[in-house]
């Protein structure tokens, strides 16, 4: 008896995931819960665990193949013994894929009934006013791909060939150079990635004002207690617990770089999700800190701390990256001197941190040598004025200077 193993429930909008890697090959024995393939979606990577002991029967998608929520992707045969089954299955799916996909090509308004079209598919006929019987489709079961429809507004003499071709084409190469270049397909978080931060770029009014922090202060604190505080809560304490913190309080006093346009609408986000940016091998993911408006420094760091495992782990759940109200990068872990954050839409302002670089500055009238932090605050100018951004910028530096203010909820 086989046991079918489906793409799962992806998380909230998101319908489609690209088959990364698989870890096991047909034939292979597998325990439950362990995991067999690795999906990519548009926001993280996750990995599908096999429901039942057994042998990989058969496996129904290649690597970098686009699957939807519930497609068939494998099949386990139950118990240790049926490897041999598994041969036979290995050969079947390579002679009987040609017959499956001709049909589907003969006879694609039948297998149109059968399949609705994939969902960017279906948007981009909404967007060009395209009969879907009037499109051929590929896929399987003669379901209607995003290349069909491109090639159906081909044949039309559509502006579909501009779509799809480059702003900027790229020059060809020479043959020297060209055979020591390597092509790799960008990954679906990396594509997601680049769409996003443009989308952002050409959606948003984006402006980015500049301030310096004295760490001192904050330093000072964090080496005076560190051990103590470690000793209690089981975390090292970091930098960026207490900014957290000041951008929390922050938020509160303009609750303008908190809220995000709908349409017409300014929607005010009367809570605080704080995005923590996190550089990983696979691109930059952005989990999210909840609520952490009602949590201590020391809940704070927790929370970095796990999210920062899962992220490089690649064990992020959707819920871990969804719904942030504001973002904190910090770019000072790679040595970043100063930078202008690109936002992360649909929120209205995001923190760049910087490197803690000794400097010399004037302390009542007197030239002394401290450790100091640029900060960046880029923001949407159409929902946040030029002096909601400096203020809140200052609020911040204000909090992280005097850190007493955050203990007192000044």
């Amino acid at each position: 008896m086989s046991t079918e193993v489906r793409v799962p429930t992806l998380g909230e909008s998101v319908t489609e995931a690209t088959i990364g890697q698989w870890f096991k090959k047909v034939g292979d024995s597998v325990a439950a819960d362990e995991p067999i393939v690795e999906l990519e979606t548009d926001k993280v990577t996750i990995e599908v665990p096999a429901p039942v002991a057994g042998t990989l029967e058969a496996i129904s998608v290649n690597e970098g193949d686009t699957v939807e929520v519930g497609a068939l992707i494998a099949a386990i045969a139950a118990g240790a013994g049926a490897a041999k089954p598994a041969e036979a299955a290995k050969e079947e799916p390579k002679a009987e894929a040609p017959k499956q996909a001709e049909p589907a090509r003969a006879d694609a308004p039948a297998a149109k009934t059968e399949m609705p079209a994939a969902p960017s598919a279906a948007k981009l006929m909404t967007e060009k006013g395209i009969d879907a019987d009037s499109v051929e489709g590929s896929g399987k079961r003669g379901q209607v791909l995003k290349e069909d429809v491109l090639k159906a507004l081909d044949k039309t003499g559509s502006e579909a060939p501009a779509a799809k071709a480059p702003a900027t084409p790229r020059a060809p190469s020479s043959q020297e150079d060209g055979s020591r270049e390597e092509r790799v397909k960008m990954t679906r978080l990396r594509q997601t990635i680049a769409k996003r931060l443009k989308d952002a770029q050409n959606s948003a009014a984006m402006l980015t004002t500049f301030n310096e922090v004295d760490m001192k202060p904050v330093m000072d604190l964090r080496n005076a207690y560190k051990d103590l505080f470690e000793k209690k809560h089981g975390v090292k304490l970091g930098f960026m617990g207490f900014f957290t913190k000041a951008v929390v309080h922050a938020l509160k006093e303009i609750p303008a770089v908190n809220a995000e346009i709908d349409g017409t609408d300014i929607i005010y986000k009367n809570f605080a999700h704080i995005g923590v940016a996190v550089g990983t091998d696979k691109g930059l993911v952005v989990p999210v800190v909840r609520d952490a408006d009602q949590m201590s420094i020391a809940e704070i760091e927790k929370e970095i701390g796990r999210l920062g495992r899962a992220a490089r782990d690649g064990q992020l759940s959707m819920a871990d990256m969804q719904g942030g109200t504001f973002t904190i990068s910090n770019g000072g872990v790679y040595g970043s001197l100063m930078s202008t954050p690109i936002l992360n839409a649909p929120q209205s302002g995001i923190l760049g941190m910087h490197k803690i670089q000794e400097r010399p500055v004037a302390v009542n009238g007197q030239i002394v040598v401290r450790p100091m932090m640029y900060l960046a605050l880029s923001y949407d100018h159409r929902i946040v004025d030029g002096k909601e951004a400096v203020t809140f910028l200052v609020r911040v530096k204000e909090s992280l200077e005097d850190p007493q203010r955050l203990v007192l909820d000044l």
